[in-house]
């Protein structure tokens, strides 16, 4: 059932989009969604999390280094996902992304798609970032405008992963649930510190 699932919802949503941006070309819209796989790699979100941690080692909040640090065993799960599940990829010609980049991780590929670690580490961020936000800020215009830009900035990942032709929406959904475990256990840890 879920393989026609992800079939059936590749194949929608790569025909919408482009009906949708008429004013668009193809190759204009696969160059902005692209740059989504820029944001989600490895190298970017954990290098995020990585300067939180010197944040937090210079502030000495051990609690906190240690939240920030779960993408750490969130990315080492979502590898043994990809090593182990059997779940190819999509086809290569479902393949939309145009971003030429020399970032390693995008030279590294496994045998199977599940889950998507883009999705895995997007989510873990912006979990942290969501409910670091929630008790943070007393103001309540700014922090639903800037909760509303993460959650968006999450949902146009997961379609760009599918649309793209990069994963299937069951990878996407995986990602996102792993990347939600591991960022609200993140997230615990590093309010810790700001009530003690």
């Amino acid at each position: 059932m879920w393989q026609q699932v992800d079939f059936d919802t590749m194949v929608k949503l790569q025909d919408r989009i482009i009906g949708r941006f008429d004013g668009l070309t193809t190759l204009k819209i696969d160059q902005i969604f692209s740059y989504f796989s820029l944001w989600g790699s490895a190298e970017i979100t954990v290098g995020i999390c990585l300067v939180m941690v010197f944040i937090s080692l210079i502030r000495r909040k051990w609690s906190a280094i240690l939240g920030w640090s779960m993408i750490v065993p969130a990315t080492l799960l979502e590898v043994f996902g990809k090593l182990m599940v059997f779940h190819p990829g999509p086809p290569r010609f479902f393949h939309r992304s145009l971003l030429p980049t020399s970032l390693p991780s995008f030279y590294v590929h496994t045998d199977f798609s599940y889950p998507s670690g883009h999705m895995t580490r997007t989510v873990f961020v912006v979990t942290i970032l969501v409910i670091l936000l929630i008790f943070s800020s007393k103001n309540i215009a700014p922090r639903f405008v800037a909760l509303l830009l993460l959650l968006g900035f999450v949902f146009s990942m997961g379609i760009t992963r599918v649309y793209l032709g990069e994963h299937w929406l069951s990878d996407v959904l995986g990602g996102g649930i792993l990347g939600l475990a591991f960022g609200l256990l993140g997230s615990v840890l590093i309010l810790r510190v700001k009530k003690s």
